[in-house]
Formats: C-alpha cells, structure tokens, sequence
C-alpha cells in the first residue's frame, strides 16, 4: 500500500492544466486577480489573460468593445490605466457613469441645448483645491459625478427641471463644482452644506450637507424651508430629497428617461404621473400628474404648495358628432385630517376648451393644504357641439398629493425644549 502511495504524482499549481485554473480566475474580483500576481509565475502569467479583464472592465468601469477598439488597449492595460484616473470612485463610478450616459442619450434628440450646456469633467486637483478651499471633503460620488461633468453652464432651461405656473417659474442649474464652493454656507441652520443646484429665478437650491450637522446627516439632499414663524434665521426646517448624491442623482435620471417627468417646451417638468391615475368616460379620458413646490411651501406655518397638470384626451376612434366643450368643474378636495372643500365654477383657469376625436387640451393649476398630503378628485361637465341641449360628466380620477419628508429645525426644537 505504501509502495503505491508512493508512486501516485504529486499534484502541483504548476502541474494544474491551464482551462480549469482560467476558469476559476474568471469568478475572481479584481482585487484577488491582482493578488495573484503575487503568489506564483504561473498565476501571475494566468491572471494576465486578457479576457479576463473584460468583465472587470466593462462592471467598473462600462467600457465597450467599441471603445476599446478606438483606443487599440487591452482589456488588461484599459483596466490599469481608468482605475490610475479614478480608481478611489471604484464603488461609484459604474452607477454615476450609466447615469449620465442614460440622461445624455435620452436628451440629445428632445433638448440638444441642454446637453451642450454640460461642462467637461473637472480635474481630480480641481476638487482637492475645493476641499481645501471650504475645509471640508467631499463625498466622494460626488467628486466621481464632477469628474465626468463638472456641472453645466448658467443657462435656462436647467438640467435639474423646471416648473411652470402662471405668475411663477422655477428652473434648476447643476452648478459647477467653483460656483458651488463659493455658495458653501458656514451659518447657523446650514452649517457645511453645498448648493448643487441653484434657480436664477427663485434663488432656490438643493444642498448637500458634506459634514454631519445641525439635525442633519452626512452626504444627506436636501430643499431648504426657513421657519416663517420664527425671529431666529437657523430655524431652517428642510425638505429630505435624497439620503447621498447617488441617490438623489440616479432616481432623477431615472425619472427623466423613463418618462416619468415629461418634456415640454425643450425642458424638464418634475411632474409625477400615477399610472392608476387615470380616468375614461366614454370617449374621453382624463389623467393627472402633480408636482410638490418646495419653494412655496413651508413647514412651520404648516403651508404645503403643490401643482397638477391635467390632460383630457378625445378617443381619435370616436364619431366625429361627439365633439364638445367643457362648461365648468367640480372639485372635491379632501385634507389628512378628512376636512373636505368643494369647488365648482366655470371653464378651467378661464378656458372653455373644445375637444375633438384625436384632439388633447391640458392645462395646469394648484392647490395648498394646511396637511403633508392629501387629494382630489371630481368632474367636468360637458356638452356636445352638434346637440348643445345635451350636456355629461366626464370624472377627474382621485390623485393624492404628499410632500417630501422633512425634517424640522434644530433651533426650533431646542425652543420648544426650553419653553
């Protein structure tokens, strides 16, 4: 038995047949590739196969076969060579790359000068010397968005959305990462918070806090709400947009190219459409977004501004003898605390709009409550061109409105402490 033993081979990595071995390096990240470059000639010589690199580059770091061709690298040197330039943004970069790829592609048909406003890529010294210059560092997604775009020009309209009523405007700038530092705020109530957004219409920003402070978290975005009832200017309650500048950047892109926030007029409208919230009556269907204006609101008093953007459509398959025309509306509007408001009155916003097959009429309005949400919900009444005697409802679905959770002041909970 033990001559036996003594004859079997004695296996070693170096004796291991080549496909195996490349198999099993292939399920390996990129960091224990690199490790075994370490360990032997052999897996030093194995994990410098080209295709393995593929999918490390194209998950970190979402380059294409495309791009690969045109910058005539390997797989392996494409690797080296992105994550010299931004390898600290590993954990980020492919999220906030998609992000813009996506937006740009879905942009550049719908509004060309929007994209064209973009700047290039700020400098990874550019954002130090920002550090520097407010005594803070920056989160680091968001140094990984400002390396790709730094930003966009002070144009209108803004690439973070716009809004539209009839004596109000409002359209948002990303700013670039300089006129950002220059608005970073060291006062009370918005101590180390960053613009990254700024309207030149409203003055309105979002901010980002880069330092845990005043009630606030880290890396937190956020629509800032002074107290209007309050003597002490850092009573600033806000309104919670996203927990990190992931979060808050990709699910607004997400909006914009699914469709979710429409295109009017070559601009981003930050309307929010519930697919439920839609209703036919005979040939006509209404359906609903509405939009939260953080700008016109306020927490304390408690004053919450929203406005929504109907659409009433005539089915293009209906007879041509069903044309009509709205003569007025009912409202019946319902707080969270189940106080109700009815509004009737003629036309909408002074319009007595005439439908046809095929033909759409949409308009905006608005509404506030003294609640965080609520909703509406109601009728037109109509009558038909051809046989004016004859008049119908067509009903207005239910569509409920809620502000962004907010978060109230730390100066003003510390007064209510004291008294």
């Amino acid at each position: 038995m033990a001559a036996m033993e003594a004859e079997l081979p004695v296996m070693t990595l170096e004796s291991l047949p080549t496909d195996p071995l490349l198999l099993i390096l292939s399920f390996l990240d990129y960091r224990d590739l690199i490790n075994c470059c370490y360990v032997s000639r052999r897996l030093s010589q194995l994990s410098s196969h080209d295709p393995l690199w593929r999918r490390h580059c194209k998950k970190y770091w979402l380059i294409s076969e495309e791009e690969k061709t045109q910058k005539n690298q390997c797989w392996k040197s494409l690797f080296i060579d992105t994550y010299s330039d931004v390898g600290r943004y590993i954990d980020h970069y492919a999220a906030i790359k998609k992000a813009w790829d996506d937006l740009k592609k879905y942009l550049e048909p719908r509004c060309p000068r929007m994209v064209l406003s973009l700047k290039e890529g700020a400098r990874e010294e550019d954002l130090d010397a920002v550090e520097a210059q407010i005594g803070c560092k920056l989160p680091d997604d968001y140094r990984c968005s400002y390396r790709i775009h730094n930003g966009q020009k002070l144009v209108v309209p803004g690439l973070l959305g716009s809004m539209a009523l009839s004596n109000h405007y409002r359209s948002e700038d990303l700013l670039d990462v300089d006129t950002a530092a220059g608005g970073f705020q060291q006062r009370q109530g918005l101590k180390y918070c960053l613009p990254l957004t700024f309207c030149i219409h409203t003055g309105l920003s979002q901010y980002i806090a880069v330092e845990a402070a005043e009630g606030r978290n880290k890396n937190e975005v956020f629509y800032q709400c002074p107290d209007q009832m309050a003597r002490d200017p850092a009573a600033i309650d806000m309104f919670i947009i996203g927990a990190t500048f992931t979060d808050w950047f990709t699910s607004y892109v997400s909006n914009v190219v699914s469709g979710g926030f429409p295109i009017i007029r070559d601009q981003i409208f930050r309307y929010v459409h519930d697919p439920e919230c839609v209703a036919t009556t005979g040939d006509i269907t209404v359906s609903v977004s509405t939009s939260f204006l953080p700008e016109l609101s306020s927490v304390h008093p408690p004053h919450y501004f929203f406005t929504y953007r109907i659409r009433i459509e005539m089915s293009k398959d209906a007879l041509p003898e069903k044309a009509c025309q709205l003569d007025s509306r009912y409202w019946r509007i319902t707080n969270a605390k189940g106080d109700v408001e009815e509004v009737q009155g003629p036309g909408v916003v002074g319009e007595f709009p005439i439908i046809s097959p095929g033909r759409v009429y949409e308009y905006t309005s608005c509404t506030t409550f003294s609640t965080t949400s609520g909703y509406m919900e109601g009728y037109y009444t109509f009558h038909f061109l051809y046989f004016k005697d004859k008049i119908f409802n067509v009903a207005i679905p239910r569509f409920h409105m809620a502000c962004p959770t907010f978060r109230v002041s730390i100066a003003r909970l510390s007064l209510q402490q004291v008294t």
